[in-house]
């Protein structure tokens, strides 16, 4: 038998490789952190449900990544983003999360993830010719 590399964007193959990755780790972590994921979609909206930003990200295991968060450009400096990673952080802490992780580059939010007591504990040089920064704040 051989095997073939397909690239292509297919919800049902994706879903597949995830949920396999997820299998095979499920069986490296101890058992009361078994079960411990959820996805997060917040979402601000004004009052005719437009989505003026947001936050995606997971919980996962004992730690709570925001790979996403976005506030429009004309409500930035407003407080909305601190909103948002202060509700996530909430709810990192309802479900025992030890710490939270996030990653930005340098044109985007650095100062604003420090501010919000994060730490670099990692980096790489010329990604996209910018530095891209991996940060961690314990809870």
């Amino acid at each position: 038998m051989t095997l073939q590399i397909i690239n292509e964007n297919n919800n049902e193959l994706k879903n597949y490789v995830r949920d396999k990755m997820f299998e095979y780790n499920m069986k490296h972590f101890p058992d009361d952190l078994k079960g411990r994921y959820q996805e997060i979609h917040m979402f601000l909206q004004d009052e005719d449900g437009l989505v003026c930003g947001g936050v995606l990200g997971e919980v996962c295991w004992n730690w709570l990544e925001i790979q996403y968060l976005y506030v429009g450009p004309e409500y930035r400096g407003q407080g909305y983003g601190k909103k948002l990673m202060r509700e996530a952080e909430r709810i990192a802490r309802v479900k025992q999360c030890d710490f939270m992780k996030v990653d930005t580059l340098s044109f985007q939010a650095l100062d604003f993830y420090r501010k919000e007591g994060f730490e670099v504990y990692g980096m790489i040089e010329n990604a996209g010719r910018h530095t891209h920064y991996y940060m961690k704040k314990d809870l």
